[in-house]
């Protein structure tokens, strides 16, 4: 559709946070898009403006949004009336279809979901609008079958769309989507195979990540993988089979997609394959990668409708591959910001640098003892480097106090893990990182703080992180004190064993020191 011609939707909510971040959005992508806070101000709009579509909440003042949804309906009852709520029930569900709405939405609600939602409501109605035209126009029954056979075609088409969307959606990595598009293309193309290529910038060719085939239905091919995009492991061109190198590059070279319907000489297709497609992905108008499909055996030839789902396709995939892209940049920013805070903080302590780092190491040590999954290893990753990052609220006097502190310059000093923990809570990021720094400083039977809380109702995790802790603590350098003996600090931290510390993570301890691996890495800073 042309950008020009997008739709106007009208956007009603009385949080300007929900209206800004909404109305922004759908401008972005190309839609006309007007904001109320209340129905009154919603119903002034419409009887100015030329609406398509509406989005409101439930819970307004003044009039909430399933009155307003009726008065629309008065108004113009084919305007689609899409109703989101934060208070989902039954009731209200049923409520909704009586007064016309189109969807019900629960939020929080995605902004893609919502830009989903518009292009199904938008799509229906002007469907819906086509034929009621066209039964005024058409004449004998023949006829109206005829239109009605095309409203499925165009129905199962936004069907395919939308399942195109969807799958996309949820995906989570790079390595995802090039799998999840060759499962999609096999799927909705019918080919035999389906493969995705990522072209190699320094030798100009392309290089396979993904398949998928008929022979293996509902499974893709391991990616097969040296190195090369995104730093990933990729596999020489000798793996280029059954469509040629020079024939992809073609399409990579001229950035349009190419369909062959059938095989014949000069078209540049082997001869055991009857039909191909090639399809670009592209990234700010750059190619970066292909899509390919063919039929090597039995009747089925492509035809433009095969060529249009998968340039579809290939689209979602480019996008989905560049949101994760920026994902994964802000990502990285942001904790790379917050690792500069917990250096501020040892930058002010001479005696405690590098303390995050090897508390970070020892835990990761113990974790393997225990047989921590990968996920729980970066985890403690994560809140290992940041789990003294609280410390940044504390004072000078204090934090770097020679001698021993006052009751009341302790309890400062104890509230620390909770300045961490709201560090982190404000993102709304990492919610089991803040509970492990949060809790970091507990003790097993319960006399720990900030919360006071014992055993099993202290996260696993925090357990681990307590105690590669203290290791550290001992055995480096403090304001107040020298560094202890080995086997002092064993002999302390076994005394924990049931009272500061959990018994299993004791007994890891023990086991990965006895192995050498404590003593290993707090010498080389090597984890085995």
């Amino acid at each position: 559709m042309d950008r020009q011609k997008k739709e106007t939707i009208l956007f009603v909510d009385d949080e300007e946070s929900i209206l800004s971040v909404s109305s922004e959005y759908f401008r972005r992508k190309g839609y006309q898009a007007h904001t109320a806070r209340t129905g009154p101000e919603a119903l002034k709009i419409l009887a100015d403006k030329t609406i398509d579509c509406c989005f409101t909440d439930i819970n307004m003042p003044d009039m909430n949004g399933l009155e307003l949804a009726e008065r629309i309906r008065t108004h113009d009852n084919t305007m689609p009336v899409i109703v989101m709520t934060g208070y989902p029930s039954l009731e209200n569900a049923i409520q909704t279809i009586k007064n016309g709405v189109v969807d019900f939405l629960i939020k929080p609600v995605n902004l893609k979901q919502m830009e989903l939602c518009v292009q199904r409501v938008m799509q229906q109605r002007k469907m819906f609008a086509e034929n009621v035209l066209l039964k005024k126009e058409v004449e004998g029954k023949q006829r109206l079958q005829e239109l009605n056979q095309e409203l499925l075609v165009k129905i199962k088409e936004l069907n395919v769309l939308n399942k195109i969307m969807k799958k996309f959606a949820a995906i989570s990595s790079s390595t995802d989507v090039f799998k999840r598009a060759v499962d999609i293309a096999r799927d909705i193309s019918h080919a035999d195979y389906t493969d995705f290529y990522v072209i190699n910038e320094t030798v100009e060719e392309p290089v396979k990540v993904s398949s998928s085939s008929a022979e293996a239905i509902g499974s893709a091919a391991s990616p097969i993988w040296t190195t090369g995009y995104g730093g990933a492991q990729m596999p020489s061109t000798a793996d280029l089979k059954p469509l040629s190198a020079p024939l992809i590059m073609e399409v990579v070279s001229d950035q349009i997609p190419l369909l062959i319907s059938e095989h014949s000489a000069g078209n540049g297709l082997p001869d055991e394959i009857n039909s191909a497609m090639i399809v670009p992905l592209k990234i700010r108008d750059k190619v970066f990668g292909v899509i390919t499909a063919i039929v090597d055996q039995g009747q089925k030839r492509f035809a433009e409708k095969d060529l249009y789902y998968l340039s579809f396709l290939a689209q979602s995939a480019a996008q989905a591959i560049e949101n994760l892209a920026l994902y994964e940049n802000i990502y990285e920013n942001l904790f790379a910001t917050l690792y500069a805070f917990v250096k501020a903080v040892e930058a002010r302590d001479l005696y405690t640098r590098q303390h995050s780092s090897r508390v970070t190491g020892l835990s990761i040590v113990l974790g393997k003892q225990l047989g921590c999954s990968k996920e729980e290893l970066d985890i403690l990753n994560f809140a290992g480097h940041l789990h003294d990052i609280g410390k940044i609220g504390i004072r000078d006097d204090i934090l770097l106090k020679p001698g021993r502190l006052t009751d009341d310059e302790f309890e400062k000093i104890k509230d620390h893990p909770v300045i961490g923990a709201n560090i982190l809570e404000q993102l709304g990021l990492w919610e089991q990182e803040r509970q492990i720094i949060r809790s970091h400083h507990e003790r097993f039977d319960g006399s720990g703080y900030p919360d006071g809380i014992k055993q099993q109702d202290i996260p696993f995790l925090a357990r681990i992180l307590s105690v590669a802790d203290v290791y550290d603590a001992m055995a480096s350098d403090r304001a107040y004190r020298k560094k202890m003996e080995d086997g002092v600090i064993i002999k302390i931290i076994n005394g924990g064993d049931g009272t500061q510390f959990d018994p299993d993570v004791v007994a890891a301890f023990n086991q990965a020191y006895q192995a050498g691996r404590i003593t290993n890495y707090m010498k080389t800073g090597q984890i085995k």
